[in-house]
């Protein structure tokens, strides 16, 4: 069953956020931290099949997010930048644990929520959690970063960071169809499922222009992920899962996703699982082998816990 509740942002405003809680005895807590210009009931089919094993569930709108925006926020706009926006998800993995101190904990991040979920890891390693789980992730080149950081910082200075910019957003997405044969739409790159892309087109929550402030953000939080320190930091015991689709441009048609996967290995990781699944594009929750895919996740999560 979801219920909702809020609780007040580091950076502005209220968030709003969602609580799946399951029939009988709560085996886990499955904290999901969500994407880029989506909001967190998305996740419900996911999270009612985790009730059904026994998890409890948890998830926030990131500010500018869902109906985390208020009257004082700004679609697709980290009001206090980067951390701010991971420390509001890391209070509420602090919160909830201090509801339910007795039960293992694992986090789950997809896309922008996967950078953000490898924030936590590296900037909170004592946070207590059991596992975490990395979707649709990706690992960009460290020449590539500075220059496109630049750009979004021109972008910000010309527009305002507040505002969205086509062009910047053509920079960084526009070509995510590209191993798409014959796109439908702008979006085919999320999912082979047409009903789950036609849902996302037609939500006002979804698929926005994100201002240049956040675009700088995530890419500001990619590098701090992916530097030898914020590696280094991360509790060396603590089971990863990496998923995504091998046909997810975010991760670089898997490539991405392996380099993510021997960063963490490299940095001396114990427990590194990586699980590419073909054909699947970006949103391999919403994909049309999706039940596969609920159990793959979830057969790991009982191992871990």
């Amino acid at each position: 069953m979801r219920s909702d509740f809020s609780y007040p942002s580091v950076g502005v405003g209220t968030l709003h956020g969602c609580v799946w809680t399951p029939e009988g005895e709560i085996k886990a807590v499955v904290q999901i931290i969500h994407g880029i210009a989506e909001y967190i009931e998305r996740y419900d089919a996911f999270a009612e099949y985790l009730n059904t094993l026994g998890f409890l569930v948890v998830a926030e709108d990131h500010m500018g997010h869902g109906q985390s925006i208020g009257k004082k926020g700004t679609q697709g706009y980290f009001q206090g930048g980067w951390f701010a926006a991971v420390e509001d998800s890391y209070r509420l993995l602090l919160g909830t644990r201090q509801r339910h101190p007795d039960v293992p904990y694992v986090l789950f991040g997809h896309s922008m929520g996967s950078f953000m979920a490898r924030s936590i890891l590296a900037k909170y390693p004592d946070s207590g959690i059991t596992a975490a789980v990395i979707c649709g992730t990706g690992w960009q080149p460290r020449a590539l970063l500075p220059a496109a950081i630049a750009v979004c910082k021109s972008a910000c200075a010309s527009v305002g960071e507040k505002n969205p910019s086509q062009q910047l957003q053509n920079m960084v997405f526009a070509g995510y169809n590209a191993h798409v044969e014959h796109p439908r739409t702008a979006f085919d790159w999320l999912s082979r499922d047409k009903k789950c892309v036609d849902d996302y087109i037609a939500h006002p929550s979804c698929g926005f222009t994100a201002s240049t402030g956040l675009l700088r953000d995530l890419l500001m939080g990619i590098a701090y992920v992916e530097q030898k320190q914020s590696l280094a930091n991360m509790n060396k015991s603590l089971p990863v899962l990496f998923v995504s689709g091998g046909e997810d441009p975010v991760g670089s048609y898997g490539k991405g996703v392996r380099r993510a996967a021997r960063a963490f290995r490299k940095a001396g990781m114990e427990d590194v699982t990586l699980r590419l699944f073909p054909l699947c594009r970006h949103e391999i929750l919403n994909e049309i082998n999706r039940e596969e895919i609920y159990k793959v996740i979830s057969d790991w999560m009982l191992e871990k816990i």
